[in-house]
């Protein structure tokens, strides 16, 4: 038996959101080894080991084929200082509805209290129901429906009130 490119990557991504450091699969015929580190392994990667502390909120979401989005990110860093970061609890995927068919749980300009119900993460079948701990309004969300996200990372940015 040997595995096909596609069981490969979706192994892959299995191991990354499992949050395991590694997984080896040894058959007769082949053998393949997956490590993880356990840091946020994006795309823009780079971008955050080199740039000052408030960056990386903005870094996660910001689209890979534009170099010229971390120095425009610097001013509103300054602006996003006020605000109360709602950060991931756990590893997993972010949905921002209970369902593909239903409403969001909250847009952007939202009111939100504790125990308000932001979104749901997904990890390993289990669908995790995320709710506020603070109150105020949802300034930004930083994260896309779907994505895969990191245990403390940023997914709301909220104004107290």
């Amino acid at each position: 038996m040997s595995m096909d490119i596609k069981q490969i990557q979706d192994l892959i991504k299995f191991v990354a959101k499992s949050g395991v450091n590694e997984v080896s699969i040894e058959e007769q015929d082949f053998k393949i080894t997956i490590k993880t580190n356990q840091e946020p392994t994006y795309v823009t990667a780079s971008i955050p080991t080199v740039a000052p502390a408030p960056l990386p909120t903005a870094a996660p979401v910001a689209p890979v084929a534009e170099p010229v989005v971390p120095a425009a990110a610097a001013p509103t860093a300054n602006e996003e200082a006020n605000f109360i970061t709602i950060k991931s609890p756990m590893i997993g995927t972010f949905y921002r509805s209970p369902g593909p068919d239903k409403p969001v749980f909250v847009n952007v300009g939202d009111e939100i209290t504790p125990g308000k119900v932001l979104c749901i993460i997904e990890a390993m079948k289990l669908f995790n129901e995320i709710e506020s701990e603070v109150s105020g309004k949802i300034v930004k969300i930083l994260v896309n429906d779907a994505q895969p996200v990191e245990y403390d990372q940023p997914l709301f940015l909220v104004d107290p009130r």
